[in-house]
């Protein structure tokens, strides 16, 4: 069973903008490089930077909850740990590793998304040394979207289906729809050599309800998917268990 890869993405900040990948060098039990490195606390979530624990995704502002985070453009530089953000107009540049530049985002969102605080917003970092993730699974290493199991979506709820909705590191082709969630258990390899090990079925959230591009609040995902097929999974989590490297084309071959 082969599937290609046709895109990865990353997300730096959790719940904010993708941003598109042509290739990337995965480490052995890492995370997907770059990914969910930083989360804006919506309200004291208690969490400890140094001790880190996986907290709840309510703790913090993300798109289940605070769909107006979609409006916001945003891309990061890993060199200079800025994060640009364009919203209703503006450009604004907050270098994240500053105390500076974390209090320049905490109060763009105070000035754009009032109504969507419970407290006061303030951006979060992952210790490097820690190899902590502010994933929405304790295991959500790398995640993988099957576009087929969309396209069953776009059928049932009979409207386009951005795959972008489910905020996935690695989007492929050449699977039967849903056959990604009988694939927990195996394993994938790149031609790098890179192995991935399909860990754990992703349940899916108000999040994917959200359009990613206008932020509106358009579709019920979840309860489509569960009228159909009795569960309201899309898409698996993978652990890598040997590094290397992927680049959009590659093929994707199941092996053992």
């Amino acid at each position: 069973m082969t599937a290609t890869l046709s895109a990865l993405y990353r997300y730096p900040v959790k719940g904010f903008s993708p941003e598109p990948l042509e290739r990337a060098d995965l480490e052995t039990s890492g995370n997907f490089p770059g990914d969910r490195l930083y989360a804006v606390e919506n309200g004291d979530s208690g969490f400890d930077p140094n001790a880190p624990r996986h907290q709840p995704k309510t703790k913090y502002m993300m798109l289940m909850r605070d769909e107006a985070l979609a409006r916001l453009r945003t891309r990061y530089d890993d060199a200079t740990a800025t994060l640009t953000i364009e919203a209703e107009g503006e450009t604004v540049k907050a270098k994240l590793d500053t105390e500076e530049g974390r209090a320049t985002l905490e109060d763009l969102l105070r000035r754009l998304l009032p109504h969507a605080l419970r407290g006061a917003p303030r951006v979060l970092a992952a210790a490097a040394q820690t190899g902590y993730r502010f994933t929405d699974s304790r295991i959500g290493f790398v995640s993988l979207i099957n576009l087929a199991s969309v396209r069953a979506i776009e059928d049932y709820v009979g409207a386009p289906v951005d795959p972008l909705r489910f905020r996935g590191n690695l989007f492929v082709e050449g699977l039967a729809p849903w056959a990604e969630l009988e694939m927990v258990g195996r394993v994938l390899e790149a031609p790098s050599g890179l192995r991935l090990k399909l860990t754990q079925r992703t349940v899916r959230c108000a999040a994917t309800n959200v359009d990613p591009v206008s932020g509106v609040r358009d579709l019920d995902i979840p309860w489509a998917i569960d009228a159909r097929l009795g569960h309201r999974d899309c898409g698996v989590y993978a652990e890598v268990i040997a590094g290397g490297t992927l680049a959009v084309g590659d093929t994707l071959t199941a092996v053992g």
